[in-house]
Formats: structure tokens, C-alpha cells, sequence
């Protein structure tokens, strides 16, 4: 379905140069992330790790910039066409921007916090989360590149049950203020923060890879 809103584009070269670079962001998106994770358990080191990280991250703000160059370039040429379609790649588009800039709020909380995740009833939620955070990008990317509407429909309800989740973490905390050390309880709620806005704007992505173009705005309300 999603291959069809990029049918907009001039030519099927353009429709394949759209798609492999939405996928590439993705692409990057899931390695960073997966890159910042590390930092956080301390299984690779934060300060090596910080320079590529953040070159993924310049590599995928290009990218945008390069689908958004493509839709503008379409538009000038044919002025009035397919708005709704172009903007909707602009904003999925983003939505891959916006995943490389929470993982590099989850790679900040692992490089500035060190005293370490010790009250389990909070570090194994988020182990959790972060494993059905990680295992969505792929669901998206297939959904994105292959357009498998199986695996976007799938992201979509991993990421609903991510949010409930990072959620109900969230009040636990208010909850327990007085049980956790207050750096610790503050490291864990932005975890659960920025888990939460990776699923949703993966969700966003997943949606327009089912053509369901009405429900980006209502992911986007989820997401700041």
C-alpha cells in the first residue's frame, strides 16, 4: 500500500530512490538504537560509541532532507497534484528523523548517568520494552520495503502495548517516589519517555505503510 503513495513521484526510479532512502533512515534508526541500549547496560563504551552514533544521526537528517527536496521538486513541477500523499511522505519522513533524535536521548541517559539500574521492579519492564522497541523496527522496515501490510499491522499493536506499558511505568514512579533514589527514578522516567516516543512515531511510519493516511495526526498526538 505504501508503495502506491510514493507512485506520486516522477519516475520509478524516483519511486525506488524514495523507498531506499526511507529504509536506510530506518536502517539507521535500528542501529542506533541498538547502539544506545549498549551504552545504557555498559556493554560498549558510551565516549567510543558517541561520534558514530551521532554520524548516524547527521546521516539520517540528510536523508530527510532528501525525500523532502524530492516532494517539493514534484510539487513546484506540478502544482496542486497529490498534496495529501506528498505530505504524507514529508511526515513519515520526519517521523524517521524525530527516532534518531530519541535514540540519542537514550544514549544520553546512559553516557551522563552511571550510578547504575538497581531496583528491578523498573529496570525489567524497560528491559522488556526496549527488546519490543528493537524487534519493531524491523517490523516496520518490512513493512516499509517490502510492503508487508502483516508486519506493519503488527508494529502497530507492539507499539500501542509499549506505550501502555512506558505508561504505567510512569505512574508507578510518581508512586514510589519516596522507594527510589530520585537520580535513579529520573533516569527511568525518561527511559520510559523516550521508549514511548519511539514506538509511536514507529507506529506513524507503520500507518502510512497501511495507506491509513487519517491516522497519522492521531499518532502524532502521542508522541510529544
Amino acid at each position: 500500500m505504501f508503495r502506491k503513495l510514493y507512485s506520486a513521484l516522477t519516475s520509478e526510479s524516483s519511486v525506488d530512490l524514495a523507498f531506499k532512502e526511507l529504509t536506510e533512515m530506518l536502517e539507521h534508526g535500528a542501529w542506533m538504537f541498538e547502539r544506545a541500549n549498549e551504552a545504557l547496560h555498559s556493554t560498549q563504551s558510551a565516549d567510543e560509541m558517541r561520534e558514530p552514533l551521532y554520524e548516524r544521526d547527521r546521516q539520517i537528517n540528510e536523508l530527510e532532507r532528501s525525500i523532502r527536496r524530492k516532494v517539493l521538486r514534484y510539487l513546484t513541477v506540478h502544482p496542486g497534484h497529490d498534496v495529501a500523499i506528498c505530505l504524507a511522505l514529508m511526515s513519515v519522513a520526519k517521523d524517521a528523523e524525530r527516532i534518531g533524535d530519541y535514540c540519542k536521548n537514550v544514549f544520553e541517559v546512559g553516557h551522563f548517568y552511571r550510578e547504575g539500574f538497581n531496583v528491578p521492579k523498573y529496570q525489567q519492564p524497560l528491559d522488556h520494552i526496549s527488546t519490543q522497541t528493537a524487534a519493531m523496527f524491523s517490523l516496520v522496515i518490512a513493512g516499509v520495503r517490502d510492503s508487508n501490510e502483516a508486519q506493519a499491522r503488527k508494529a502497530l499493536a507492539s507499539s500501542k502495548e509499549i506505550r501502555s506499558q512506558c505508561d504505567q511505568l510512569i505512574k508507578e514512579l510518581f508512586r514510589d517516589e519516596d522507594k527510589v533514589a530520585f537520580h535513579e527514578a529520573v533516569a527511568y522516567s525518561l527511559l520510559a519517555r523516550h521508549f514511548k516516543r519511539v514506538a509511536a512515531h514507529l507506529a506513524h511510519v507503520a500507518s502510512a505503510a497501511l495507506g491509513q493516511l487519517e491516522e497519522l495526526d492521531l499518532h502524532s498526538s502521542d508522541v510529544e
